[in-house]
Parts: C-alpha cells; structure tokens; sequence
C-alpha cells in the first residue's frame, strides 16, 4: 500500500538505494478514515545494520565536502520541498489527522528552516570558525567538527517539522544521517527521506549520507543502543527519553538531545485581558486536537475572575467546530491520531472524576460514517496541581486529580489561585519545564515570572503553543536535557575544538627547565 504523495513503495533507504519491505505488520492508517491505509510494510530490525554502515561509510566524504557544496544541496531541498507543498500537507493530513490548514502550515516550515540553518547573521555564526592572536607569533582558532552518524528519532504530531528541524542542521555541518520516523506516520518520514535524497543524488553527493529505517519501539531501542552512532536526535516522551539516556550511561560522548513534551501550563491574573487569554489559551489547548508537546495541560485562573474566564472558557470549547481535516466549512479540530490514543483521554478523564475533579465540559468520542477516531475537547477542574510523579511517568502515590501527568489529547485541566505567590507555586507544580504562559499587565508580576517560573519557553500574554523557530526550543526537567532545537539546533549538531599554531622560532623556557643547543647535534 502506497500514499500517491511517495514515488516508491514501502521502503528503507540505506547505501543511496529504496530496499522495499513488502508486508503488514506495519500500517498507516487514516484517522479520519482509518479504512484507508496510507503506507503498510515489514520493517525488520536487519536493516539497522546496513543503514548505519552506510552513514560510517559516507561520513568522511561528506565531512570533508565543502561547505558552499553542503549548502547548495540543502537549496536544491528547499526548493523541492516549496515546489510540494500541497503534497506534503496533503500526507500529513492524510496520516495524522490535522486539520488541512494546519498541515500546509507545517509543510512550510520546512524550507523555511533551511533559510534558519543558513543564515550568516543567524545561529551559523555560533559554529563558523574564528581566530584570535594569542601572542605576537602564536595564532588561536576554534573549529568546528561534526559527531559523525546522527539517529534522528521523529513524532508523528509533527512527522515532517520537527526530524527536518534535526535532519537539516545536521547535514549542514557534516554529519551524516540515519532517520527513523515514527511508526504513525512512516509515509511522511518516507516523504522526508525521498526529497533529502533526491536532492543529494542532484549534486552527486556521496552515497549514503541519508538512511532510512521503518519501525515501531524495537527498532527504535535497538538503533539508540547501536554501538556505530555518534549522536541521537529525538523528539517524543519522558519515558522514551528516558530509556534512551539509561542506554547510554556508558557512552558519555554520545551527543543526545532529547525534547520530551510538557505539562505546560498559563496563569491568567486578575488584570489580564480576558478575551485575549482566552482565544490564546483555547487555541492552544486544543490546536492539532491537543496533539502538540506546547499545548496548554494546565490553567491557573486568579479567583476573583474565574466567576466570568470559566464558564466562557467551557463556552468557547463545548463550540469548537470538530470534523473531517479536509472539510470545506472551517474545522478547528480533527481526529486524534489513533483508537488507543483516543481512549487513554477519555479514560484519564474519567480517573480524574473518581479523583474528585468536576468535568466542566467532557471530552466524548464522536460517532462518524467512516469511523474516524474523534473526540471532543474535554474541560475539568481541580483544587490544585502537584508535581507527583515518578521518574517512570507515574503517580507516586494515589491517583490525584491535580497529578503531574502528560495526556496528549485534547483535555485541559482548571485551577484558581488567590494571589500571584500562589499562581507562580501552581505553575511550576510539574517536573516538566517546556513552555508556561502568563496574561497579565503588570510589569513586576511579568518580571517574577521571568525570573522564576521553570521552563524554557516563556510567553507573556500569548500562549504555550507556537514556538518561533527563529528562537531556541527546548525545556527544562522531564521536558529536555538542555539541547534546546530551534534556532539552536545547529549548536549539537557539531562539537568545538581549540587549536594553536605557533610561527615564531622560540620556544621559551620556563622556571625548572634546562636546554643546551649542543644537545641537538
């Protein structure tokens, strides 16, 4: 089964050649029409070898290839993939369900993040080589090198932004590539792979710079723990990151940079524009049906204004226009990406309830002709929030309404605060730290939540979702491991190294130190 948007059929691509894997244990399918299936193959874990093996292989041509040549071949990219943006968005609506107006949003990102990696006066600058005297005739220099073979782990809830936003800078300074989609969304990491490698076959590049492996978690674990592989560049869970990190424990020069979602949360004070928080916090609670690692979790309301934010918030969500992504009529929301996925919002709904929390406005499944997997935006309030979880991802103790745990869906959680004090407290009640939000117009409140609240992304009257990919993204905690992508990408992408060149003839002797010249004859 093949999506008309791929020009070959299900495959891995490893040593500059497609290698078909014909079966069924792997399928894409449709989550507005799960009967229609997109991409369906085997994938087995025999092709990690031969595609890492390719990366090594490729790794000192493509290092040593020089710049303005790297460069020209991620140009040629940018423009096949300008030239498609209707098929790229018609794939990423096809397989994750978003909204058609959400997908070409994505679609152009991807040339655009070219243009970002490229930039003289931008992030390059950071990893451009320069010198300094050190003394009259001795010369410093930083240089910059790549890792080597990269692993780049993809989501599916943005299958082509966010491995390009790793793929992109990574290529740009040398390394080589060995990506992995995520296996809800292999047709658009295949997609990927054939516009890259398209690109590199245009400038006759050396064989093998971009790999492709399909699969589902074996295959994944089996390609962070390969001994052959200088860095692993991911994007997904907590509990994936942190397996990920336990596997290499003994490989401290492993370069990994790990961005693993959010609980985030935005605090609405009394001042605040109401009606601008809250189209900023609907928009992103439920923006790609909640399926976003920056949309709000989690809303801390000041009381004396939750009597009017509450029920126009519940207002606001009950009339979201949910239905097909392709629809003619404008649809804000479309289905979740799968039947589990859309179970487990509404079974953590219903353990908040037995846990004391008032579902305000619930999240139901929506019954459709073609059996799409869809749900409504679910609202719940609580007494308070509490950062309680294990390092696994689990409550520590009894399950707890205000409990510190990530549900990629489209259900947000409500809590009021009495005072700024206790606002910022609620806000950082997680152990994650990807991006908060806070609508208020006072400056010194503004500036305690600078100085104070624990995340990466910090947004002051607009909301958690909606990153600038011209600025750094990455979280703090259970969120990242300071390896901010972004603007920032292209800094793990490749390591310094000092180097001193001496053109004088004398080397001076220091305190202790003897030397006769008759010693040289």
């Amino acid at each position: 089964m093949t999506h008309p948007a791929l020009n070959h059929p299900p495959s891995n691509l490893f040593a500059g050649t497609w290698h078909p894997i014909p079966g069924q244990t792997l399928t894409s399918r449709n989550p507005a029409k799960p009967a229609s299936i997109n991409w369906q193959g085997a994938p087995t874990p025999s092709a990690i070898d031969p595609a890492i093996q390719s990366a090594r292989q490729a790794l000192p041509a493509w290092s040593n290839t020089p710049l303005e040549q790297r460069f020209a071949i991620l140009r040629h990219f940018q423009k096949l993939c300008a030239a498609n943006q209707q098929k790229l968005a018609d794939l990423i609506t096809d397989e994750t369900g978003k909204i058609l107006w959400d997908a070409k949003s994505e679609a152009a990102l991807l040339p655009a993040k070219v243009d970002i990696t490229l930039d003289p006066a931008g992030a390059l600058a950071r990893v451009t080589p320069f010198e300094i005297p050190v003394s009259s005739t001795r010369t410093g220099r930083a240089l910059f090198r790549p890792h080597g073979v990269m692993a780049v782990i993809g989501p599916y809830n943005f299958p082509l932004h966010l491995p390009n936003g790793h793929i992109i800078p990574a290529l740009a300074m040398g390394n080589t590539i060995v990506f992995k989609p995520s296996d809800k969304a292999p047709a658009c990491g295949q997609l990927l792979a054939e516009l890259l490698q398209e690109s590199l076959d245009a400038h006759n590049a050396p064989t093998g710079v971009m790999n492709l492996i399909q699969g589902g978690a074996e295959i994944a674990s089996a390609l962070t723990k390969h001994n052959d592989i200088d860095g692993i560049l991911f994007t997904g869970s907590w509990p994936v990151g942190r397996r990920i990190m336990e596997a290499n424990l003994d490989r401290p020069t492993r370069m990994l940079a790990l961005e693993m979602g959010g609980n985030n949360a935005a605090l609405i004070m009394d001042d605040a524009d109401l009606r601008q928080a809250l189209i900023e916090c609907l928009r992103c609670a439920f923006i790609s049906t909640g399926q976003r690692c920056t949309c709000t979790r989690r809303i801390i309301i000041h009381e004396k204004i939750a009597h009017k934010f509450i029920p126009a918030f519940c207002k606001a969500a009950s009339s979201l226009i949910v239905g097909d992504p392709r629809d003619t009529i404008p649809v804000f929301m479309g289905p979740i990406i799968s039947e589990p996925a859309r179970r487990a919002v509404i079974e953590f709904q219903t353990a908040l309830q037995r846990a004391g929390a008032e579902i305000l406005v619930p999240a139901t499944e929506i019954e459709t002709p073609d059996q799409g997997w869809y749900l409504t935006p679910g609202v719940a309030l609580v007494d308070r929030f509490h950062a309680n979880i294990r390092r696994d991802g689990h409550c520590c103790d009894q399950f707890d309404a205000g409990c510190d745990i990530e549900v990629f869906g489209p259900l947000v959680r409500i809590c009021t605060a009495k005072s700024l004090d206790e606002g910022l407290t609620q806000l950082n009640a997680t152990n994650y730290g990807l991006a908060a939000s806070i609508f208020t117009h006072s400056q010194p409140a503004i500036d305690r939540f600078l100085t104070e609240c624990r995340s990466g992304c910090l947004n002051i009257n607009c909301g958690t979702a909606g990153a600038s990919s011209k600025l750094p993204f990455g979280g703090l905690g259970l969120s990242g491991n300071h390896r901010p992508a972004g603007a920032f990408s292209l800094d793990y992408c490749a390591y310094p190294l000092a180097n001193m060149t001496e053109s004088g003839p004398d080397a001076q002797l220091v305190a202790g130190m003897r030397m006769d010249n008759a010693w040289l004859s």
